[in-house]
């Protein structure tokens, strides 16, 4: 409980801070994030010289530049109480919000495509802020009370939160049935049960949560990523056009098609923003055995 009061007391402190001077602070922390942290660097350098091409000097200045980013995030996730209806539309902009009205307008719930690009917190909270119905799935944290604590931000800025387990499942489940927006990751390794698809050349793991969604309640997947905007101050948020599945008769081929979808999407938007996305996660941590 000490951690999670000292979470408490360090995010209050933070929120009454001006937002610049926080962004700042951030970054100056990211600098010293990236010289410590010299294992997650290494591997961050390494993956984006194997996916990316790069070479040793352009690794090092894009993977600086992501722990800067990744440093700013953090002071932003602390900042969240401050976070309200009128300061989020300066701080948060969308390009085309009118894409994600016309996917709820269909009443099939919508499955949201995201990705752990810059701060993917502020995404829910800017979403659920504007008035978005959205409902998430936890990502579990290894202190369980920092967990406890990310949920309590979250469901402060008015996003639905489920617990992994069967209340995750029947959670989701209920979500789409009232039409809701249900947020779901699709960066991460999806372990032996996730579906294979070439990711940056590799075959990679994917959750099977989106396909699974939009199959059963014929619902569009609509990709939306967020990136820092160039000076460091506030986000883009990107809208793209919906993903549809499409229903052959065998859902084993379908999964596979929409999965490479919006595997592909994914794969897109890192390609452009390459020091918004957090290369030293274990994306291909599954063998992939053919």
């Amino acid at each position: 409980m000490l951690l999670y009061y000292f979470l408490k007391f360090i995010s209050w402190v933070i929120s009454i801070l001006p937002y610049k001077f926080i962004v700042r602070l951030g970054r100056q922390c990211g600098k010293l994030y990236w010289y410590i942290a010299k294992k997650q660097r290494i591997r961050a350098e390494e993956t984006i010289k194997e996916c990316m091409g790069y070479t040793d000097a352009e690794a090092k200045k894009v993977i600086r530049r992501l722990f800067m980013n990744l440093a700013m995030t953090f002071m932003e996730m602390l900042y969240m109480p401050a976070l309200n209806k009128d300061n989020i539309r300066g701080l948060v902009t969308f390009d085309k919000p009118d894409i994600l009205w016309e996917a709820l307008a269909k009443k099939h719930g919508v499955v949201m495509l995201a990705c752990h690009m810059d701060n993917w917190e502020w995404l829910g909270a800017a979403l659920a802020l504007n008035g978005f119905p959205l409902s998430a799935v936890e990502k579990p944290q290894p202190n369980r009370v920092y967990s406890d604590f990310m949920n309590e931000l979250r469901r402060g800025v008015g996003q639905e939160i489920f617990a992994r387990g069967t209340r995750e499942i029947l959670g989701c489940v209920r979500a789409m049935k009232k039409g809701r927006m249900l947020g779901l990751i699709a960066d991460q390794d999806g372990g032996y049960n996730g579906i294979f698809v070439p990711f940056f050349g590799k075959m990679a793991s994917t959750p099977t949560g989106p396909a699974y969604f939009a199959r059963k309640f014929d619902a569009p997947i609509v990709p939306i990523f967020i990136v820092r905007k160039p000076n460091g101050f506030g986000h883009q948020v990107f809208v793209e056009d919906p993903i549809y599945y499409e229903h052959t008769g065998d859902n084993k081929v379908d999964d596979y098609n929409v999965t490479l979808k919006m595997t592909k999407a994914v794969e897109n938007i890192i390609r452009k923003y390459p020091d918004n996305w957090i290369w030293f996660q274990h994306r291909w941590n599954t063998p992939y055995e053919g």
